[in-house]
């Protein structure tokens, strides 16, 4: 449908900034999947912003007995994020067969919370495999009641390079709209739902 035919609702949602946070599974300093969102927040098209989520490393470990009116400043501090965001991205490796804990321990915070139901979600991929923390992770974000577009997802495969190579890669990415292209996808499925 060209742009001019869509409903107003979508073209407020163009104009206006969109915001999505990233949540990054692993808390390594050099982790390629931080790379591969940093490389995405640089491509952002005008109007639409990318914070990386910097909180998960510092929450507590979950316990049902601290939520409510007992629940820790850390996690309300990620979830009001998480709430302001248009739509959330994920960029995670897999350990051992799973998901890394830390990244489910935040997750965990999430459940019984309002935050998450039904936003956006796309998943970034930095590496060739990891196939079963791709599944396990969508099947525990479906069970969130998040929505995973998955008409925006992105692999690119630069776990295991060198970090000239992975520069490489992800400046080749960016040139080629190949990083661009995920991301509005994202955005009009953004605004298709709006």
């Amino acid at each position: 449908m060209p742009e001019s035919a869509r409903p107003d609702r979508y073209r407020d949602m163009i104009r206006r900034p969109i915001f999505l946070y990233a949540l990054c599974g692993s808390q390594r300093q050099a982790s390629t999947s931080r790379r591969l969102l940093e490389a995405l927040r640089q491509a952002c098209p005008d109007g639409v912003n990318i914070a990386i989520c910097d909180l998960i490393g510092d929450l507590p470990v979950f316990n049902p007995d601290n939520e409510g009116e007992k629940t820790p400043p850390q996690v309300e501090t990620f979830a009001a994020e998480i709430r302001k965001a248009d739509g959330l991205i994920v960029s995670c490796p897999e350990y051992a067969h799973g998901i890394p804990g830390g990244f489910k321990n935040a997750l965990d915070w999430l459940v019984s919370r309002d935050e998450v139901p039904f936003k956006p979600l796309m998943f970034a991929h930095a590496s060739h495999r990891g196939d079963l923390v791709l599944a396990q992770l969508t099947d525990v974000l479906r069970t969130m009641s998040l929505r995973i577009v998955q008409d925006a997802f992105l692999r690119l495969p630069i776990a295991g390079k060198s970090d000239e190579t992975q520069a490489q890669m992800l400046l080749e990415a960016r040139e080629n709209g190949l990083l661009s292209a995920s991301l509005d996808r994202f955005v009009r499925a953004i605004a298709d739902r709006a």
